[in-house]
């Protein structure tokens, strides 16, 4: 029914407004300046844009994310670089696909948009965000990362270590904000446009198991080390309910993927089981 409703949602937007299509790609927690080869991987983007009428209606940005959620080198960057493409590009319908940490900066720029002069723009002109493994309720492993014993604050290679974007992503700190300044959880307002949750649900790496090498196979074995801190539903780096946490849940990973495989934190950000095709087709 949720899915059914997005697609007349869409279908309405078009023939009413004739929209021109496109779609950013916004990197999770951590500075990056190629999110486009360092985060996401070609791969991964050249396959989503080809669902646009025109694919070259697309941009992956690159942000200060060690920074809090408000801060100018964060949100505002952001702000930046997606009110740049939309004017380049004559943008009049975005699709906005974050991962991680960066579901909260756009919930932020979302939730606050006297905030920036730029936010209003972007809230205008997005037709809704798709937000891959959002951190909508923080984590347990910024508690350990910023407050554990030194072996857990050895974590720090997974979270970017102590920065202020792991310190807002503790769990106690991020109901603070989800309570006051964010909107989008319950008992709080709705978000001004969709937010749709893709969740991912387990970690996967048997050695003989192709699909545990999809996106990095050591990568995928750290996440497993890291599960130990999370609950059984979780994708080695957040909770299924952190993820689930803010907006509205699209898909549960096996819901979609090719052989109901589950996506670790890092596969949801790779082409991996069939989420590029997801995300292509929703274009």
């Amino acid at each position: 029914m949720l899915r059914c409703l997005r697609l007349f949602g869409m279908i309405l937007f078009v023939f009413s407004c004739f929209a021109n299509t496109g779609v950013a790609f916004v990197h999770g927690t951590g500075r990056q300046t190629n999110a486009l080869n360092d985060y996401w991987t070609s791969e991964f983007v050249n396959s989503v844009r080809q669902g646009l009428p025109n694919p070259n209606n697309y941009v992956v940005v690159n942000c200060d994310f060690d920074k809090y959620m408000w801060d100018a080198a964060a949100s505002g960057a952001l702000a930046d670089q997606l009110v740049a493409f939309i004017n380049a590009k004559g943008i009049t319908d975005l699709v906005v696909i974050t991962h991680s940490g960066s579901g909260n900066v756009m919930r932020w720029i979302m939730s606050n948009p006297t905030w920036n002069a730029k936010f209003p723009t972007i809230i205008q002109k997005t037709r809704w965000v798709n937000a891959l493994a959002p951190s909508s309720l923080g984590t347990p492993l910024a508690n350990a990362v910023m407050n554990g014993t030194v072996f857990e604050q050895a974590l720090g290679w997974l979270l970017g270590y102590q920065s202020d974007m792991v310190r807002m992503q503790q769990t106690h700190w991020m109901s603070y904000y989800n309570s006051t300044w964010l909107y989008g959880t319950s008992g709080r307002p709705s978000l001004p446009k969709g937010f749709w949750d893709i969740v991912g649900t387990d970690v996967e790496t048997a050695i003989w198991d192709p699909d545990s090498y999809c996106g990095g196979y050591t990568l995928n074995l750290g996440l497993e080390v890291t599960q130990a801190w999370l609950n059984s539903c979780s994708d080695g780096f957040l909770d299924c309910s952190s993820q689930a946490g803010a907006g509205t849940v699209w898909y549960y990973d096996t819901q979609f993927t090719n052989g109901s495989e589950p996506l670790s934190h890092n596969q949801s950000r790779r082409k991996c089981f069939g989420l590029d095709v997801l995300l292509r087709n929703d274009l």
